[in-house]
């Protein structure tokens, strides 16, 4: 990568498939958004740049990456693999790791206590789930072009997340028949399930 090109990547800001990091405070932090990168649509993680999109440069690179093979080999179930490189632009290294969509998913990110939860990537955030719905790598386009489709993509464009009796008023049908077509979409690969808590909660797969 480039300095030009890094310098593209902060300009789009944080999202679905990019997060920035000053440093790595704990691995089983890290662990969540590499897993939520792998069990979504993969991304990048930029260490040592601010929220704001600023270089800080990161002062070890190998503390940093001890912490990352920390997350991606004990701390990820199945274990992550990654790519990584580094950029020092005006001498401040900055570290960005790779993480590729798995073909092993889902993946569970162990806490501090051991406890395994599936984590996926809701626009610019990585959020526990239950369940993860394995999606073909094709959808069927009928469906994902129907009205009530194009509809649910704009409201999740402007929102987080969407239930099943906010979707039933949107579109005016019953709240049995929005969920049925969430968890349609959810199979398609258009969403992403998110059931931790209640009332269960659907997301965009990809934000951007």
């Amino acid at each position: 990568m480039t300095r030009n090109q890094l310098d593209e990547l902060i300009l789009q800001g944080e999202g679905a498939r990019l997060e920035f990091k000053r440093s790595i405070s704990a691995a089983h932090r890290i662990a969540r958004t590499l897993v939520a990168f792998a069990n979504t649509s993969g991304g990048s993680l930029l260490i040592g740049v601010a929220d704001d999109g600023a270089i800080l440069g990161v002062s070890s690179e190998s503390r940093e990456i001890h912490r990352i093979e920390e997350a991606t080999d004990r701390l990820a179930d199945p274990a992550l693999s990654i790519t990584y490189e580094t950029l020092s632009p005006d001498g401040r290294k900055v570290l960005i790791i790779h993480v590729e969509e798995s073909d092993e998913k889902p993946h569970y990110a162990l806490d501090e206590a051991g406890k395994r939860t599936i984590y996926v990537r809701a626009k610019d955030k990585s959020v526990p789930t239950n369940k993860l719905i394995i999606a073909p790598t094709t959808a069927e386009a009928p469906l994902l072009q129907s009205p009530v489709a194009r509809t649910l993509i704009q409201y999740l464009r402007r929102n987080d997340d969407i239930t099943a009796e906010k979707y039933a008023k949107l579109i005016n049908v019953s709240t049995y028949r929005a969920g049925k077509l969430l968890t349609q979409f959810a199979e398609q690969g258009l969403l992403l399930l998110i059931n931790k808590s209640r009332p269960v909660r659907y997301a965009l797969k990809l934000a951007e």
